[in-house]
């Protein structure tokens, strides 16, 4: 983790010098501060696999170069241009700049494995649901993601607000940014659970198990009257 921290540090030092938009790269740069809090003060209670840490130093690299330029103009096709002579957007037939849904589709699949790992080790989940909840935690906080663009836009509006939000003009621009995470971690857990599949001995036993009641009797009203002591009617 301290090797990927200093080279975090070296791509994210000189990117945030002059960046396209002050305001937007703070606001960009607000769930990386806060993040930075979350891994120090979790360093010594629950330390990720280097796959785990990987895969977050990618996400977070890409996404220091997003609040650099903006995501909506990350120049990237000019980029491609200078060394391959052609228009990366013409050779793949996009019609904007899409380096903001290339980041929603790899949240899901770069973040999909570190959540797994924090609910096969904190909740102890095995089976099937050590695959969907990834999934399921990827696709909420996206939408909670498109939830604080939007608020953002009312709160700052003008160009600020929608520099953050990037949505080029697309009415369905949040939507597709959700179900671009979705896939991203849908492909990761098809992935993961693949690779499982083949080298885990007890892969089909812990699926099934999964599936099991482990509790018979029904919580709710039955639950809150064993925890007070009167009896349900």
């Amino acid at each position: 983790m301290a090797v990927l921290s200093v080279l975090f540090l070296a791509l994210a030092i000189p990117l945030a010098i002059h960046p396209h938009n002050r305001g937007d790269w703070l606001l960009e740069n607000v769930l990386v501060v806060f993040a930075a809090f979350v891994f120090w003060f979790i360093r010594d209670k629950f330390v990720f696999s280097r796959l785990s840490y990987t895969l977050i130093f990618l996400f977070l690299c890409l996404h220091e170069i997003g609040s650099h330029y903006t995501y909506a103009l990350v120049p990237y096709d000019d980029w491609f241009r200078a060394v391959t002579g052609r228009s990366f957007n013409e050779l793949v037939g996009w019609e904007r700049n899409n380096f903001d849904r290339v980041l929603h589709f790899l949240y899901g699949f770069l973040f999909a494995y570190p959540i797994r790992e924090i609910f096969l080790r904190v909740a102890n989940v095995r089976g099937f649901w050590g695959y969907f909840l990834p999934l399921d935690l990827t696709m909420s906080s996206s939408m909670v993601y498109e939830l604080i663009e939007w608020l953002a836009v009312g709160v700052f509006g003008g160009e600020l607000g929608m520099a953050y939000l990037g949505a080029q003009g697309d009415i369905w621009d949040a939507h597709k940014d959700m179900a671009l995470a979705s896939l991203g971690a849908l492909i990761a857990m098809g992935i993961t659970a693949a690779v499982n599949a083949k080298w885990q001995r007890d892969f089909s036993r812990e699926w099934s198990d999964s599936f099991r009641v482990k509790l018979p009797e029904p919580l709710g009203e039955e639950a809150l009257a064993k925890m007070t002591g009167k009896n349900h009617p």
